[in-house]
């Protein structure tokens, strides 16, 4: 779906700017903060395809290592027709401060090629998806950058890079990616971990203002995965979902949708749009909805400050990557409203990524039960320091995560020398 503000913001100005007025606020030293500004490895690469009608079309695709310092790159790929190198290059930026912020042993990364992946065949996105794999298979590894899924990409995207990846190399590589099915080396838990993260958030931020869940609203804005478990997870709560879209549209019912429902209509119609048991409405509905949780779970810049003067949530969750405009942040900030930044609130995505990379290295695979319970504990531990960090330095939920995350990353530089 596209953002209200598409026209004035670009993400990688936007990634910039949330940046430099922490780097500011912290007196960062100029040389550090010139060097977490600059991304480590941007690749840029063709990829001729034959299509299922026997012409070719050649797709650019981009992979961006942000940092190091702490260790493998780690992100995400998306498919998607407005990836740009700049859009890449912000979310590797903003994974760099996620992975930093919950602790993990990684930098951040991102890669993403420009296709309309809903109009393409199964077998046109594998021979893109090889294609990809061939042209960045130098600049990705299970030590150097492990790639993920991200927006319209998922399990089986990531089985044929392990495929692609494992035959170029001559061997056997799972832990080449994250997010993979369960059959060939994926971990138990992943593909509800990044809304299971944003839910374990909602609750601490619940606590931490007094509110009970069990007897409050929410809006969620996207429908794919991390929407759908984000609303499945908060209707299990207690709580009542009144409003839900996807890109094509969306629907809302002040007596309460139920998730399932609604996603066995999106399976059988293509989008939630339409659902019978609600009234039509547009993802601005949703975004501005009567609620007291609102979790934006699709792309970035979608709640500008147009949108922002009308949120009435008490929490805003940041289930998708940006998803939230620097002039949106201050006006939500100045009225009160608890956003729960992106790199902490959408954190359980790599948190588990984490896990099964682990678990890959070692060959030991754990139950979901202990894939669960170790996430709850690190995103308790996250959440927790963030909000002290937060009323600590009377500073915004987003300012106090980009200030731990910031000091991390610049600590790790500065003791390798990174500067020297």
């Amino acid at each position: 779906m596209a953002a209200l503000d598409a026209g004035k913001f670009n993400p990688w100005a936007m990634a910039l700017a949330q940046f430099d007025a922490v780097a500011d606020r912290m007196k960062l030293d100029s040389g550090l903060k010139e060097a977490l500004r600059t991304p480590r490895c941007q690749t840029a690469v063709a990829c001729p395809v034959r299509m299922d009608n026997g012409t070719v079309r050649v797709f650019q695709g981009y992979r961006v290592r942000h940092s190091d310092a702490l260790g493998p790159g780690k992100g995400g790929i998306r498919y998607h027709p407005d990836v740009s190198l700049d859009e890449v290059k912000a979310l590797a930026m903003w994974m760099t401060w996620k992975t930093a912020v919950v602790g993990l042993p990684y930098g951040g990364a991102k890669g993403g090629i420009a296709c309309d992946p809903k109009s393409m065949s199964a077998s046109e996105k594998e021979r893109l998806t090889r294609r990809f794999t061939r042209e960045i298979v130098d600049a990705i590894g299970p030590e150097k950058d492990i790639p993920a899924p991200d927006v319209n990409t998922d399990p089986q995207v990531m089985a044929w890079i392990v495929d692609e990846y494992s035959a170029l190399r001559g061997h056997p590589v799972p832990a080449i990616v994250t997010g993979k099915p369960v059959a060939i080396g994926g971990s138990l838990g992943r593909n509800e971990a990044t809304a299971r993260g944003a839910f374990f958030c909602v609750q601490h931020a619940a606590d931490a203002i007094g509110m009970d869940l069990a007897n409050t609203s929410a809006a969620v804005e996207g429908y794919g995965n991390a929407g759908y478990f984000a609303a499945r997870f908060l209707h299990e709560a207690g709580v009542r979902i009144v409003a839900l879209c996807d890109s094509k549209g969306g629907v809302r019912n002040a007596d309460g949708l139920d998730p399932e429902a609604v996603l066995a209509h999106k399976k059988s119609t293509g989008s939630v749009k339409g659902f019978p048991e609600g009234e039509p409405a547009t993802c601005e509905d949703v975004l501005t909805a009567e609620c007291d949780i609102l979790v934006p779970a699709a792309l970035e810049n979608e709640v500008n400050s147009s949108i922002a003067k009308r949120i009435g949530a008490r929490i805003v969750a940041e289930a998708a990557n940006g998803p939230t405009t620097p002039e949106a942040d201050a006006i939500l900030e100045a009225k009160g409203t608890m956003v729960i930044p992106d790199i902490l609130c959408n954190a359980g995505g790599v948190t588990v990524s984490y896990f099964e990379w682990v678990q890959n290295l070692q060959s030991f695979f754990w139950t979901e039960d202990d894939v669960n319970r170790k996430l709850a504990e690190v995103m308790a531990r996250a959440f927790r320091a963030v909000h002290e960090m937060s009323v600590w330095e009377k500073c915004s939920m987003r300012t106090a995560a980009y200030m731990r995350a910031v000091t991390r990353v610049a600590e790790a530089m500065r003791l390798r020398g990174y500067c020297a």
